[in-house]
C-alpha cells in the first residue's frame, strides 16, 4: 500500500502516507470487527486510504494550486479504484522502485537504511536498534534525518541510471538482508523464527534476480545465502522454541530442493572478485557438507576473509567459534574477549560461557547470568534459564 500510494501521491509525501496507512489499518479493525467483512477488503483499504489522503491535502494552504498543477493526480473526479488496480499489477516493479528511491546517496547512509527498514520492510525501533547495535534515540534521530531530507528534495520514484545501478543495489540488500536476519533470528516474545519475514526477503530478492538490470553476481550470493539458511527452517526450532545450534540440529530435515536451489544461486554468484555475500554463501555452503578438519580450516579462512571486508563484530564473534574448532578453546576465547561492541549482546555471552564451562564453571555460570539479562525475548529468556540450571547442577 505504501509503494502504490507513493507511486500515484509523490515520494515527498512518504511520511504522510506510512502515517495514513497505519491509520487506515485501524480504521479496518474498528469497521470490520463491527460490521461484515467487505466483499473487497484490498480495494476498501485503497480507497479509505486515498480519501484520507486527499483529505489531508485539502487542508493544505497551497492546495488549489497543487491541485492546477498536477490535475492527473489529485483531481477530485480522478477515479482512484481503476488506477489502484493498474498500479497494483505492477506493484513488484514498484516495490524495487522504493527500495531504491530511498537507498540514495542523497540520504546518509545510516538514515536511509533505517528508514527502508522501518517504512518498507515493518521493522520496529528496537529491532533496527537491534540489528546495528546502537540505541532507540539514535535510530530516531537517524529516521528524522531522512524524513527531512525526502521533504526538501524533489525525489522520483524511479530506478537509477544504469552506471549508479550496481552501487545502489549493495545498499538495498543491506535491507533485504536485515530482514531476513530479523525472521530467521527473530526476538519476538511468541517465535524465535519468523519464516513470513524470511520468505518475504527471499522474494524481493528473486525480483531483483528477474531484472536484467538488476541480476547482479552478489544479488545471487544472498539469495544462495537464503536457500541456505532457509533449508533448515524445520530443524532449527523445537516444539517448545529452543533454538538448536548446527551442532544439534537433525540434519535429515534440512530441505534438499532448498540446498539446491542454494548450489544454483551460488555458481551464478561467482565472480572474480567475490565479495561479502558470496563469501557469506560459501561458508553457508559448507555447513551442508560432512564435519572435517579441512573444512573447518576451509571456513576460518573465509572469516578471515570475511573479516577483512566487514570488520563487523558479529563476524568476529562467529569466526571465534570457528576458531576453536581449529586453534582451541583457549585461543577462541582470547580472541572473544578482544571484541569491542558486543558487551550487550546476548549470544556473545552465551559463546563465552559456553567455551568457559571445560575451563572455569564459575565464569560459565557468570556470562550465562549477563546473557539472560540482555536476552530480547521471553521466550529465548525462559529456554536460556533451562541451560542456566543444568550449568548449576554440575
Amino acid at each position: 500500500m505504501i509503494a502504490v500510494l507513493v507511486k500515484l501521491y509523490g515520494f515527498h509525501r512518504l511520511d504522510l502516507v506510512e502515517d495514513i496507512v497505519q491509520d487506515t489499518f485501524l480504521s479496518a479493525l474498528d469497521s470490520w470487527t463491527l460490521n461484515e467483512l467487505p466483499q473487497n477488503p484490498s480495494a476498501w483499504l485503497y480507497a479509505v486510504a486515498k480519501n484520507k489522503i486527499i483529505n489531508q491535502i485539502k487542508r493544505e494552504n497551497n492546495y488549489e494550486k497543487k491541485i492546477k498543477e498536477n490535475i492527473g493526480i489529485f483531481s477530485l473526479e480522478y477515479t482512484v479504484l481503476s488506477k489502484m488496480e493498474e498500479a497494483k499489477n505492477e506493484i513488484e516493479d514498484t516495490q524495487l522502485k522504493m527500495f531504491f528511491r530511498i537507498c540514495n546517496p542523497e540520504i546518509q547512509d545510516d538514515s536511509q537504511v533505517a528508514l527502508a527498514l522501518k517504512t518498507l520492510c515493518a521493522f520496529s525501533i528496537d529491532d533496527i536498534a537491534r540489528s546495528f547495535l546502537v540505541s532507540k534515540d539514535t535510530i530516531n534521530k537517524r529516521l528524522f534525518r531522512a524524513r527531512e531530507k525526502i521533504r526538501e528534495s524533489k525525489m522520483e520514484l524511479a530506478f537509477p541510471e544504469p552506471n549508479l545501478i550496481q552501487e545502489r543495489t549493495n545498499r538495498v540488500l543491506k535491507c533485504i538482508y536485515l530482514l531476513f536476519n530479523l525472521g530467521y533470528y527473530s526476538y519476538s516474545n511468541d517465535t524465535v523464527l519468523k519464516k513470513d519475514l524470511c520468505l518475504e526477503a527471499m522474494r524481493l530478492t528473486v525480483l531483483l534476480t528477474e531484472n536484467e538490470k538488476t541480476n547482479l553476481p552478489n544479488v545471487n550470493a544472498l539469495l544462495s545465502l537464503m536457500c541456505y539458511h532457509s533449508s533448515r527452517f524445520e530443524s532449527r526450532v523445537s516444539e517448545n522454541g529452543e533454538i538448536f545450534t548446527l551442532d544439534e540440529q537433525d540434519k535429515t530435515k534440512w530441505s534438499k530442493d532448498l540446498i539446491e536451489r542454494g548450489h544454483y544461486y551460488l555458481s551464478k554468484s561467482i565472480s572474480e572478485s567475490n565479495g561479502e555475500y558470496q563469501i557469506q554463501a560459501m561458508i553457508a555452503y559448507l555447513h551442508t557438507i560432512e564435519d572435517s578438519p579441512s573444512k573447518w580450516s576451509h571456513l576460518l579462512g573465509l572469516f578471515d576473509k570475511l573479516f577483512e571486508i566487514s570488520q563487523s563484530p558479529i563476524v568476529a564473534m562467529n569466526r571465534a567459534y570457528v576458531q576453536s574448532k581449529v586453534l582451541g578453546e583457549e585461543f577462541a576465547l582470547k580472541e572473544l574477549l578482544q571484541i569491542k561492541g558486543l558487551e550487550n549482546n546476548h549470544l556473545y555471552h552465551l559463546l563465552l560461557s559456553k567455551l568457559y564451562q571445560t575451563k572455569d564453571l564459575d565464569l560459565a555460570k557468570h556470562h550465562l547470568n549477563v546473557c539472560i539479562q540482555y536476552c530480547p525475548s521471553d521466550l529465548e529468556r525462559n529456554i536460556i534459564k533451562d541451560k542456566m540450571k543444568s550449568l548449576i547442577d554440575k
